[in-house]
């Protein structure tokens, strides 16, 4: 008998689950997610992790990140990026150092991951990568980033950036950048132009799949 309380129990508790679920996410969003794995950990000072998502529903997509571990007291570029052609994007491996320096920088990501895309800034369709505001860690090396984006409005900017290209998130990958200003990098580190390897140096990288 007791068993059979015990069976009840748990099956009313997966019932309850499923509705709490089912209610946080309206019916017709469409889901995807992108794990954050830590790169460049030595010259970060730690292991940057954390999760991005975004869910599309009535015309609108919300971008949500959660990061940790991340260099504190400093603000973080972060972006998606892929391929202008449609190809899916991965995240780098060790194999990526090219030149063997011991860092994988922004540029030997190109031949996995493509280039920039979108920016997660406050207004991301504003598509201004360099520009942008975007989150600041606080002491503990954690921020959260939250926005709403009308879809159309995002793959419009999209497309004038990316002729013939569709946002396809699940064909790109989420990264996180960013070391202080003080770190000390081989010089063998590039970035783009003028900006500081410290800015672009990657922290994080997840692929963005789709989740339901």
């Amino acid at each position: 008998m007791q068993q059979k309380k015990f069976v009840a129990l748990a099956a009313a508790a997966g019932s309850l689950a499923l509705l709490a679920g089912c209610a946080s996410t309206p019916a017709g969003t469409t889901r995807y997610v992108a794990q954050l794995q830590p790169m460049n950990a030595a010259a970060a000072g730690g292991s940057t992790t954390g999760q991005a998502s975004f869910a599309e529903h009535a015309g609108e997509l919300v971008i949500d990140l959660q990061v940790k571990g991340a260099p504190a007291g400093m603000e973080h570029w972060q972006h998606f990026h892929g391929f202008k052609d449609g190809q899916p994007a991965t995240c780098p491996t060790a194999t990526s150092d090219a030149n063997h320096d011991g860092i994988v920088d922004l540029i030997e990501t190109g031949p996995s991951s493509g280039t920039t895309m979108v920016p997660f800034i406050t207004h991301p369709a504003s598509m201004n990568i360099p520009h942008g505001t975007y989150p600041v860690a606080d002491a503990s090396g954690a921020y959260h980033y939250h926005v709403t984006v009308p879809v159309a409005e995002l793959q419009a900017a999209f497309a004038k950036q990316f002729p013939g290209q569709k946002l396809d998130l699940d064909k790109r990958v989420v990264f996180i950048h960013g070391v202080p200003a003080a770190t000390k990098l081989p010089a063998s580190v590039q970035s783009l132009g003028p900006i500081p390897a410290q800015v672009t140096l990657p922290i994080a990288c997840g692929v963005i799949r789709k989740a339901g």
